[in-house]
């Protein structure tokens, strides 16, 4: 069953159109990769799926409504979540009082900066509940400044898990971390299957591989290419597109 239908979307910055009439279908449950070149509109892409960036046209259809034209904590409510390439936390707050922010968003409490917002044990539990999802319910009272870098996107995710969605746009989550982290982050997207809908942008093409049940390739604004990741990986036109050249090494697509 299709969760996210889009047709025809287009964002364009004066001649440049950086969103090309744009199709793309997305089924419940599945974690769907998009890959691409550097300058492809991959992000452009997450940022008109979540109402961060308005589109010029086209259709975005999620759960059977109409997003287009709804703004970005709109689309929350509706059940989309997104993660951005670059951190975004609050790094006096503990680990726990910004999933918190996150569960009061959601739930349409009141900001009251000058009383703890750990104080409710409602939001406490849902918190929590969080961050032990994405395995740093151990990190709920550090400050979220004092995180490793994998840690703080781990936390980031917990955020975006905070508000229930139903679709999770994640923008890069594996940029900057090492190894050891990576593989953590990799771990905690695989427990996440059949539980939420994942779109994923990611340039390890290791983890997308292993992680997505489909792939799109996007070049210059448009999908080229869609399906199963062996299919993907193995597709003379996408490797072409992907790497500017006729043939690569074996097997692999290149970043």
């Amino acid at each position: 069953m299709s969760l996210l239908e889009v047709r025809n979307l287009r964002k364009a910055y004066g001649a440049l159109k950086v969103t090309d009439d744009l199709d793309l279908t997305v089924e419940e449950g599945e974690i769907h990769a998009i890959i691409g070149p550097n300058g492809a509109g991959k992000s452009t892409l997450i940022a008109q799926l979540s109402g961060e960036s308005l589109s010029d046209g086209g259709s975005v259809r999620f759960a059977d409504a109409e997003m287009m034209g709804m703004a970005m904590h709109r689309r929350v409510r509706a059940g989309i979540s997104r993660s951005f390439q670059i951190t975004s936390i609050l790094p006096g707050f503990t680990a726990l009082e910004n999933v918190a922010t996150a569960v009061q968003a959601r739930t349409g409490s009141s900001f009251r900066f000058f009383s703890p917002v750990d104080q409710e044990n409602r939001l406490n539990d849902q918190a929590l509940e969080a961050l032990d999802r994405v395995g740093i319910a151990d990190r709920a009272f550090f400050r979220a400044g004092s995180l490793s870098h994998g840690e703080k996107r781990q936390l980031e995710l917990a955020i975006a898990l905070a508000t229930r969605p139903r679709l999770l746009l994640l923008d890069e989550p594996l940029a900057g971390t090492s190894g050891q982290e990576a593989e953590r982050l990799v771990e905690v997207m695989h427990s996440l299957r059949g539980q939420v809908t994942l779109v994923l942008i990611e340039h390890d093409m290791a983890a997308v591989f292993s992680l997505a049940d489909r792939v799109s390739v996007l070049v210059y604004g448009q999908i080229i290419a869609t399906g199963p990741p062996d299919i993907i990986r193995a597709d003379p036109k996408v490797r072409q597109a992907y790497l500017g050249e006729e043939s690569a090494g074996a097997g692999d697509v290149a970043d």
